[in-house]
This record gives structure tokens, sequence and C-alpha cells, in this order.
């Protein structure tokens, strides 16, 4: 097609198609943005078969390219998914409408009535890689939250995410939002990524949702303000006071429920007083379990285990594999995550309250947790409905992104004839 060819005309009518919808949609009632998001599950449901065959020519693609088996089962889709996919989008329909609300209210001795409230951000640009779910997650809460969406998935969810992508706008157009609210880049070509970038006459933002590589790209490149969702280089630290069952519950589940997601185990640090006998045991549990472990010092005599390198503390793994390390204290195991950590996600075991507390008072990741598993970073875990990524910066947004997290504010300052002497 003639207009594929044709990449700067192609984003710029994109671009401001969705300048214009976003001006009609963040004015739209709550109930038909519900409406369209009840009417997309719906439409996502009805026809999850084609969306499922669709995927079938993404796998293909993908097992082509090569991709690994933790990508693989990213972009895969089967009944299941089908269902997570509709229950997000029900999930955040229910959601309070972030629009308009009052987030602060107050009198100034002057006569003012000023109110802080949440507004659009406007058009969003969401670039992402292989899981076509988050054509519907991103979608959702743009919609949710009154902004337009540019989506522009992986090339190896393509089809998938054209599927999809065609469901939200049945949902739109039966609530009579406009259609453009939600559009998705119809081609591969990545000539079209670096022209989103720079769309700053009609973008207001760009989340990034892949890996290190993406999340670089778009930093380098973007002219547009980025929400950066940087690599989960996640970390769980055994304290010499952590309990049993829980060390083993909490670790097998943060590195074995899916290796491939960001919120996955990457780095166990253990303090040296249980090295030899709870750190063990995790150690020969997390390998009965089917995964790798690259360790050092004495977790290294444990049987089984593969020596790490230097390489391997700070390493996105998105595999099972898991790299493992004594440490003196806890001031070493939060030195050890400052230094080599993404500040995405990071847990202490402990039955020390006082231990938590120090490791939630000196680390400053998005998230921190306490004796439960990492694989809960993410924003359906959070009441949020879905999350259009977790935010690792610190401007803004920061943590899962949710429907809330999408908008700014403005105020509203009301007198009566009020003049300032």
């Amino acid at each position: 097609m003639k207009d594929m060819d044709d990449i700067p005309a192609l984003m710029a009518g994109i671009g401001q198609r969705a300048k214009a919808a976003s001006q009609a949609l963040a004015t739209a009632s709550a109930e038909r943005k519900h409406a369209a998001l009840i009417g997309a599950a719906d439409a996502v449901w009805a026809d999850r078969q084609n969306i499922i065959k669709a995927n079938a020519h993404d796998l293909e693609y993908g097992r082509d390219k090569g991709l690994s088996d933790a990508m693989m089962d990213r972009l895969m889709l089967n009944e299941d998914r089908m269902r997570g996919i509709v229950d997000g989008l029900r999930a955040v329909a229910e959601q309070p409408d972030p629009v308009g609300e009052v987030v602060a209210e107050w009198d100034m001795p002057s006569g003012l009535h000023i109110r802080r409230i949440r507004t659009p951000l406007g058009v969003i640009g969401v670039i992402y890689e292989s899981r076509p779910n988050v054509t519907a997650d991103a979608g959702a809460l743009c919609l949710k939250s009154g902004n337009a969406v540019i989506l522009r998935g992986g090339s190896e969810s393509f089809h998938s995410s054209t599927a999809i992508h065609a469901c939200l706008v049945r949902g739109l157009r039966q609530a009579g939002l406009p259609e453009d609210a939600v559009q998705l880049v119809p081609t591969r070509d990545r000539a079209a990524v670096s022209r989103l970038l720079s769309m700053t006459d009609t973008v207001d933002v760009i989340v990034p949702r892949g890996g290190k590589g993406l999340v670089g790209l778009v930093q380098r490149e973007a002219r547009v303000p980025v929400f950066a969702h940087l690599e989960g280089i996640v970390h769980i630290y055994l304290d010499k006071d952590a309990d049993p069952k829980k060390a083993l519950d909490v670790v097998l589940n943060a590195k074995t429920r899916r290796t491939g997601i960001c919120g996955a185990a990457e780095c166990l640090l253990v303090h040296q007083d249980i090295v030899q006998g709870l750190g063990s045991d995790v150690i020969a549990a997390l390998i009965a379990a089917g995964v790798e472990v690259r360790a050092s010092g004495d977790l290294a005599q444990v049987e089984g285990t593969v020596s790490a390198s230097d390489g391997d503390w700070g390493r996105e793994y998105l595999d099972a594999i898991i790299a493992a390390k004594p440490v003196a204290d806890i001031d070493a195991a939060i030195a050890h995550i400052r230094r080599y950590g993404s500040s995405h996600t990071d847990c202490i075991v402990t039955e020390d309250p006082a231990a938590a507390e120090r490791f939630f008072q000196h680390l400053d990741s998005a998230i921190l947790m306490h004796n439960a598993s990492t694989q809960f970073a993410d924003g359906g875990e959070f009441g949020m409905g879905a999350e259009i990524g977790i935010a690792t910066g610190k401007m803004h947004a920061r943590g899962p992104v949710g429907a809330a997290q999408l908008t700014s504010f403005k105020y509203l300052v009301q007198g009566n004839g009020t003049v300032r002497g």
C-alpha cells in the first residue's frame, strides 16, 4: 500500500487523528468509557478463537526468528490467557474513573477556593515487545483515563495485536466514542517507531514496555517525554531471621511461576549465617525445580550449581536462571542491590521487623516487598485492574502505572470578585 511506504505521512495522520480523539475523550462520561471497555471485553471473548488463530501466525514468526522459550511464552495466547485479557478489561472498566477526581482542596485567606483535579495527559504512545495482552491492557487504561493512545506492538505480536485492537475499536464504536481513540500502528517498519518518538506536536508521553534494548533506544531518541519501564533486575535477600517455609515458598514462586516476566527474581542474596542451612536448602530446591543457579562463595559448594561470573550480577535473565551470592549482613545486601539493581522490585524475607524496616528505608526501588513473591509486581495485583508498565524512574508515575497514573492535574481556582492587593 502506498500509505505504508510513506511512514512520515502515515504517522502524522495517526497523530492528528489521535489528538482530535483525545479532545473528545477528555470530556467523555464515565458511563461511556465503561460501556466501551465492557463492549471490548465481550468482543474479545466472542472472537477468542480467531485471536488464537492469529496468534499461531505470530508464534510461527517467532520460531523463525529464533525467539527464546521465555519470549515464546510471553507471545503465546491460549484460552486461559484470553480469559485473563477479558478479565483485565472488565477489571479496568470497574475501576473508579480518575478523570475529574479532586486530589486536594483548600481555601486561602485571600478568599480563593482552590481544587487540584485529575486531568488526562492527552495522547500516549505505547511501544512494546512481544506480549500481545499489552494491546488490551494499554488500550483499556488509556481509555479509562481519558487519553487517546497510539499502540506500536512488537513485530512478533503483529497479528495478535491487530485482532485484539479490532475488538477495542468495536467497543468504542458501540459506546459512541471516537474509534481513533485507540489506534494501532499498522506496519512492522521500525521507521514508524522513530517517527512516533519525535511527534511532539501530537504525542504527550511515550511509554516503552520491553527489554533494555527497546527502553534504551526510546530514551536515546525520544523528543517526547518518556515513562521509563526499565529491566527487572529483581533481588531477594534472605535475612538471618528468615522463616524457612516462607523463604522456600517466596523464592520458588518468585523465580519459577513465570520466568519471563519483569517481576521474576534474578538474584538471590543470602545472609552468611544461614548459607550452610536454609540458604543451601533453597538453592537445592531451585535446582530441583529446573533452575540453573549461578552461585558464588560458599553457595557454590551446593551440588548442581555453576560458578557465577562478574557478568551475572545486574543481569535480567528472563529464563530459568538465577544468580546467588552470600552477603555479610543486611547492609551488604542493600549495597549490592544499590549497585546492581534496576530500581524495579526487591524483596526481603525476614521475621525481624527492624530488618524489614531498614530494607524499606535504605532502598529506593519502585516496589519493595517483605515476605511476598516478587511476581506480585503487577498492577492487577495492586488493585489497578491492569498496568501499562512498571515505571522505574522518579518523575510523575512510579511503580505499576494504572489509569490514575496516566493523568496529570490542573488547578481550578474560584473567587467572588476577588482581587490581589
